[in-house]
């Protein structure tokens, strides 16, 4: 009797941690996001959060979306991908809005224009839309001739992941020119680190593509590095160095 009991409450553990780790999976990456919209709300201002944030994530989802078409895998990955791909949308919609009310020139800027100057500058959310759906569609079309294709397939997945993987390079560099970390959030870092920590475990444990978790593996390397450089630039100060629109050129600013 007490056996079969202990054995439901393990179950129920279990169970209870399965749903923890599925929820964190699927909403973690929107977590950080919070912070910087209710801020961009609140003071009107979108000038310290670099909306190519938004592209590289919209490229790196949609790519692993159109992956799961040739190489399946955990339809969690694919609520992700989805969720992550509106989190984008709803703080391209609030930049672009706050950047227009804002915004000293009267010119509008189109993604019909076809102006490379102007690329992800545009003056409406529309022209975003327009040139994700176009994107979408190409994408979708060259997944569509090539599925039969491993090295195809593979090589998306590859690119989703690595895409990702690769957010954090922008502020690594930024900071290693400015040799400095001054106006760069800890606090975010430490939940880049702590979060990408546990996506690379749940990868692994979950035995998904091998392009999720080495990818995954390089971008805890690429937050570890970025928290060496908040550790060596404050024990070891560098020659002050003007850096006043470092963090707004970040992919990851805040």
């Amino acid at each position: 009797m007490e056996d079969e009991m202990f054995d439901q409450i393990v179950a129920v553990f279990h169970s209870l941690v399965t749903w923890v780790a599925a929820g964190a999976m699927v909403f973690g990456g929107l977590v950080p996001y919070i912070p910087q919209y209710r801020d961009i709300r609140r003071t009107q201002n979108a000038e310290g959060f670099s909306t190519y944030v938004c592209l590289v994530l919209l490229v790196a989802n949609i790519l692993r979306i159109l992956f799961r078409f040739g190489h399946y895998f955990e339809t969690l990955l694919l609520w992700q991908s989805i969720i992550m791909i509106f989190t984008m949308l709803i703080m391209l919609n609030l930049c672009t809005n706050v950047r227009t009310a804002t915004e000293l020139s009267t010119k509008r800027r189109s993604f019909i224009d076809f102006d490379w100057s102007s690329f992800w500058l545009w003056s409406r959310f529309l022209d975003y839309m327009q040139c994700v759906l176009s994107f979408t569609l190409m994408a979708a079309y060259a997944t569509y001739l090539f599925l039969d294709s491993m090295l195809f397939v593979e090589t998306l997945g590859f690119l989703a992941v690595f895409t990702e993987a690769m957010l954090g390079t922008p502020q690594l560099y930024c900071n290693y020119q400015n040799k400095s970390t001054e106006g760069m959030s800890i606090k975010m870092v430490l939940m880049w680190t702590s979060g990408d920590t546990f996506k690379t475990g749940y990868f692994l444990l979950t035995q998904a593509p091998v392009q999720f978790w080495t990818c995954g593996l390089l971008q805890v390397f690429v937050d570890f590095t970025i928290l060496f450089q908040v550790y060596y630039y404050s024990r070891f100060p560098q020659k002050p160095v003007s850096h006043t629109a470092s963090h707004t050129t970040s992919a990851k600013a805040l």
